[in-house]
């Protein structure tokens, strides 16, 4: 997936990011580092241990008490008041006392641990990240989590957290990269997590329902992805407001209706867009023709009609153009051989009667004696459910 190269892109080594001081993290851009190396051996710290350190300890021996399953031995040296010297554990100095060590990072990444979050995880008020990936933790999170008033980065996917979307992340003052991707997550979205000023927001393979809150665009993020949830409803109009800033925007099987909404098209640092697997209607948008940085464009499993766009086909940048699966009727121009300029592309099952591949005359005509008006689709933002559709899901034939 696009978001896995944009993490890759912005990988640092941890201990880069925690060693420096916390005021850095206000002044730099976010790293998200994924990190391999199971067992790390810190050497042994020789400070003395200070109040926020033994307050660190009590937190992370409450956190070993409910871990039920540890197979690749992560906290097993999880011993003692050297919280330093723990496997996962990563200390750094306090930004106004270099003298004082504290916890600052905690990186237990595919370790494939079972257990919970304890409330007693709302001590380790100096943490900056914490990193989760691939375990197997389960239950809601703790609302103690509100006290991290300095955690930057919180990566809790490939778990098996449940509930409502976890409500305490939007407190955290200083949050910019949140990835609960890969877990049980259900219910509506709160509005109030795109009024925060976040880089990156993984929301995708979860179980949110409701739709895409209507005030999208007030964060600052560059990569947005809600794939694999079923949202329904439109994509509203104010995806626009994020137009200095978003890069990625995946939407692929979310249940979305309607036209997608020109507003896309303001998206002007735009490089990937999937909105595959839908039941988007309509035309695309000519608006798609000014997203100059555009390299992967996915609209396939859809109910699109229409014309495909030379505008969009003449994309500087564009590499990937994918919309089989559709009812579109005509490709513009150089559409009809963008193998020459060295796209790939698929343009199978349309209404496309020089292509190969395509559908029958009986489903075409099934759908375009049913023009689709996009003005009657309810999508200004407001969640009201659009109007009805001629076909309730593409054909699967």
């Amino acid at each position: 997936m696009a978001s896995f190269a944009f993490i890759l892109a912005h990988a640092m080594v941890l201990l880069v990011l925690i060693l420096s001081s916390f005021n850095s993290f206000a002044k730099h851009g976010y790293s998200s580092t994924r990190h391999h190396q199971h067992h790390r051996h810190h050497p042994t710290n020789k400070a003395t241990i200070n109040p926020r350190l033994q307050q660190a300890y009590v937190a992370l021996q409450a956190w070993k008490k409910v871990i039920y399953s540890d197979p690749k031995n992560f906290t097993s040296n999880w011993i003692g008041p050297s919280v330093c010297n723990y496997t996962g554990v990563y200390c750094a100095p306090y930004p106004d006392n270099t003298k004082i060590q504290v916890v600052a990072g905690i990186d237990l990444n595919f370790a494939d641990i079972a257990g919970f979050l304890p409330e007693e995880l709302g001590l380790l008020s100096d943490l900056a990240l914490i990193h989760l990936n691939s375990n197997r933790f389960c239950g809601i999170l703790p609302q103690s989590l509100a006290n991290l008033t300095l955690l930057f980065e919180l990566d809790l996917s490939n778990n098996r957290f449940v509930g409502p979307f976890p409500s305490v992340v939007l407190s955290l003052p200083t949050l910019k990269f949140l990835d609960i991707r890969f877990n049980e997550f259900e219910g509506p979205l709160p509005p109030q997590l795109f009024a925060k000023k976040l880089d990156a927001v993984f929301l995708n393979n979860n179980l949110f329902t409701s739709v895409i809150p209507p005030n999208l665009g007030l964060s600052s993020a560059s990569v947005v992805v809600f794939a694999n949830n079923k949202f329904g409803g439109c994509l509203p109009p104010s995806i626009a407001n994020f137009a200095n800033t978003l890069e990625e925007l995946l939407l692929i099987n979310t249940s979305l209706t309607g036209c997608l909404p020109p507003e896309v098209g303001y998206l002007y640092k735009l490089r990937v867009l999937d909105v595959s697997s839908n039941k988007v209607v309509g035309p695309i948008p000519y608006s798609l023709a000014g997203l100059a940085h555009l390299e992967l464009l996915n609209l396939a499993h859809n109910m699109f009609t229409g014309d495909v766009p030379a505008g969009v086909c003449v994309l500087p940048n564009l590499s990937n153009f994918t919309y089989s699966y559709n009812f579109f009727c005509e490709e513009e121009g150089i559409c009809m051989n963008l193998t020459s300029r060295g796209i790939a592309f698929d343009d199978r099952r349309n209404c496309l009667l020089e292509k190969p591949l395509q559908r029958t005359k009986k489903e075409c005509s099934a759908v375009y004696e049913h023009p689709v008006e996009c003005f009657d689709y309810h999508c200004g933002g407001s969640g009201t459910p659009p109007a009805p559709t001629p076909l309730s899901s593409p054909p699967s034939g």
